[in-house]
């Protein structure tokens, strides 16, 4: 169980990894459409990257929450961990959702995406940190 723990953990450190790289192209994209210059390339990194990010995001949720349920027969075990990966994965799918509605311009949709992005950048490492208090 203790090698599963570890690989759930290094999984999620590694989509953070993901998601702040990604969160890095949508601030160099934000700010080069600002400015009238997209960044073609980057765009279609983001575009392709933000669905695996997501899914790979979730996935390692429900992991997380099946280990709680074999290894101490109830996910509320870690309550902290779970609440905050709970609401990580609601804000992943919402920028998800979000994402599909952005065509051209669309100012509000991109506000509401860059957002949740800040939101989940922010997330991350406290849910990696939490991981860390319990693996420790």
């Amino acid at each position: 169980m203790e090698y599963l723990k570890l690989a759930h953990g290094t999984f999620n450190f590694l989509v953070m990894l993901l998601f702040i790289r990604q969160g890095w192209l949508g601030l160099q994209i934000r700010k080069h459409r600002l400015t009238g210059t997209p960044l073609v390339t980057a765009i279609k990194k983001h575009r392709q990257a933000g669905p695996i990010a997501a899914a790979l995001g979730i996935c390692g949720f429900f992991v997380g929450m099946t280990l709680a349920l074999i290894d101490h027969g109830r996910i509320f075990h870690y309550p902290a961990h779970l609440l905050t990966g709970t609401t990580l994965v609601l804000f992943i799918s919402a920028s998800f959702l979000v994402s599909r509605r952005l065509k051209g311009p669309a100012p509000p949709w991109r506000t509401v995406h860059f957002i949740l992005g800040i939101v989940i950048l922010l997330l991350y490492p406290m849910q990696v940190l939490l991981g860390l208090g319990i693996f420790l």
